[in-house]
């Protein structure tokens, strides 16, 4: 049997830009270190997403010594520095979840309003903030950023390729947003496992990811199409959802690198 590795590692520093490959990453207590600590939210504080801002897709985003720089189409790059510990917080809200949050101040909300087209800001998840991940069935629960819901989502490799094989036009990996990417399974083979390791790291694997209409836009010119949700659909459906790549909890820290060896310590038991 031939061994799965790691083949991909992808971060995301703001919540809905565009992300960044890879080749080796520390965990951390919330998941991949610097993963979604930045967020756009609107007037009201409520976080934005390429579901219904697309042209978020357009924020390409760089790890700086002290924050973060931001480059879009047609406007100059700005470089955001992490806010200082102590700094004022604010509310904002993660789908049903309220937490702390720094404003990354004035500039840096004019810039993304001209690239987003409504008003927003920018926001960072202090150490300070607590945001608990929702265990169901894992253990343990922990802070995390500000992802929809997990600290990792893993696809394989295997299962891209199926579904492209369904595509008339084939799509890339960056279109399902995943951490972590594996090689050498079959397709959806993810699905029937419980926990892994990789790198001595526990990951507990907590349940398919159910897919949006950001899986529709395209990354590089943040225009939105019917695909893949359109063929994932005739496939895999479960219920109101379409699911695809899997939801992980981590225990412990470490690092990362790709070519590193998975390994499926427990497979998930099939319902009776």
């Amino acid at each position: 049997m031939a061994a799965i590795t790691l083949s991909g590692i992808n971060v995301y520093p703001v919540k809905s830009a565009a992300g960044i490959v890879l080749s080796t990453a520390r965990v951390d207590a919330r998941g991949l270190a610097g993963d979604r600590r930045w967020m756009v939210v609107d007037e009201n504080r409520t976080f934005l997403t390429q579901r219904t801002h697309p042209r978020l897709a357009l924020v390409s985003v760089a790890i700086a010594p002290e924050g973060v720089i931001l480059t879009a189409p047609q406007v100059p790059a700005l470089a955001v520095s992490v806010p200082s510990p102590g700094a004022p917080v604010v509310r904002v809200r993660v789908w049903h979840d309220v937490c702390d949050a720094v404003p990354a101040g004035d500039e840096p909300a004019g810039w993304l309003s001209r690239v987003v087209g409504v008003a927003c800001e920018l926001v960072y998840m202090p150490e300070i903030s607590h945001r608990a991940v929702a265990a169901r069935g894992a253990e343990p629960a922990a802070d995390i950023g500000f992802a929809d819901a997990f600290p990792f989502l893993l696809i394989s490799e295997g299962s891209l390729a199926d579904l492209n094989r369904r595509l008339e036009h084939p799509l890339p990996m960056n279109r399902f947003r995943p951490n972590l990417v594996v090689r050498g399974c079959s397709p959806y083979a993810e699905d029937e496992w419980r926990r892994i390791t990789i790198a001595g790291i526990v990951f507990h694997v907590v349940k398919p990811c159910s897919r949006c209409t950001t899986t529709t836009v395209d990354q590089t010119t943040g225009e939105r199409g019917r695909e893949p949700l359109a063929t994932l659909a005739s496939y895999r459906r479960v219920g109101n959802q379409v699911m695809f790549g899997q939801n992980l909890i981590h225990e412990g820290t470490g690092e990362l690198a790709v070519g590193d060896k998975v390994v499926v310590v427990e497979p998930r038991i099939p319902d009776p």
